[in-house]
């Protein structure tokens, strides 16, 4: 039977509109089961940290399970492949953090491209990274390690979590303007072996993200020498910067996170309202300011223009420094 020209044209609108309404009912309903949250380094450390934070909030937030997961290896990579390769469904998510920006330029030939292959969904914080000597290194400033360091070369040793992570590229910073050369040592992330061996005297410096290492030097396991940022922290006000020492030096880490390319535009705007309502949530700001963070929030489109500026940032050092690149 032959339809009538206005019926048919109706039936077409209502068939094409399906998607949207499909979507926008998914949205409605999202979470309908557990969220993965990866994270691309070891329990324990500055980004899982984080990651368990905002996973726990959300999950009290949107009535749904948001589960951390930890995947270390290969300087965040895997794990962002991991969500790279995801279905686009917002049940995968990364714990965004400064390797996603380092890596584009510091690894020759990735798999994927960070920015064209994810969703922004919604920054959480920045943070300093912290230079600290384990308790026995007989240093107090970034001064007295620098002569430390160049009376003893060959000798001094620093931890590290993986080529091309933040505070690896820190330390790289560190010793082109200060002119040394110290022996890494690397371990699948700080949090374990790493801090272990920094206690121990094994090794005897390292930089880490603030929030990984602000509880060891609290407990005076570890003694602060300098922050990356050209502003003291407000958790560390009497630690300075080491822009102090070394001017121009400026490094900070961040946190956030990122989707696979083409999860629904509905749910991640519910993702971002509600990391943006953990942000302005005042028990919240004190945990997230505890571990040395200053806010950022916003829009998804904010936050990929931050970490799109991070990389831009990380490709100058990379290539003015003249670094060799990962294979």
């Amino acid at each position: 039977m032959k339809l009538p020209r206005r019926r048919f044209l109706r039936l077409a609108a209502g068939a094409a509109a399906l998607p949207a309404v499909s979507r926008a009912a998914l949205a409605l309903d999202y979470p309908t089961r557990p969220v993965k949250i990866l994270v691309g380094f070891s329990a324990g450390g500055a980004v899982d940290v984080v990651a368990r934070l905002i996973g726990d909030w959300l999950s009290r937030r949107l009535g749904g399970q948001f589960l951390v997961e930890d995947r270390p290896g290969a300087a965040n990579n895997i794990a962002t492949e991991d969500m790279i390769r995801s279905p686009a469904d917002g049940y995968t998510l990364l714990l965004t953090n400064p390797t996603n920006a380092i890596n584009a330029t510091y690894y020759a030939h990735l798999s994927y491209n960070f920015l064209r292959d994810s969703d922004p969904v919604a920054g959480i914080m920045r943070v300093p990274n912290v230079m600290v000597v384990g308790a026995s290194v007989p240093v107090h400033t970034v001064p007295e390690f620098i002569a430390y360091a160049k009376a003893n070369p060959g000798k001094v040793y620093y931890a590290s979590p993986g080529n091309g992570t933040s505070p690896h590229m820190s330390m790289e910073m560190f010793m082109l303007m200060a002119h040394l050369s110290l022996n890494p040592i690397t371990y699948r992330g700080m949090n374990g072996g790493a801090y272990t061996d920094l206690m121990s005297g094994r090794v005897q410096v390292s930089f880490d993200n603030l929030p990984g290492a602000i509880g060891y030097i609290r407990n005076g396991q570890f003694r602060a020498l300098g922050v990356t940022t050209t502003a003291r922290s407000e958790a560390l006000p009497n630690t300075p910067c080491i822009a102090d020492f070394l001017s121009g030096y400026d490094v900070s880490a961040f946190y956030g996170l990122n989707a696979p390319k083409g999860t629904p535009p509905e749910v991640i705007a519910i993702l971002n309202k509600a990391v943006n309502a953990a942000l302005a949530d005042p028990a919240m700001r004190k945990k997230l300011a505890d571990l040395g963070g200053m806010m950022l929030g916003g829009s998804p489109a904010d936050f990929g223009k931050f970490v799109t500026a991070e990389t831009d940032k990380w490709a100058k050092v990379i290539q003015g420094a003249n670094i060799p690149l990962m294979e």
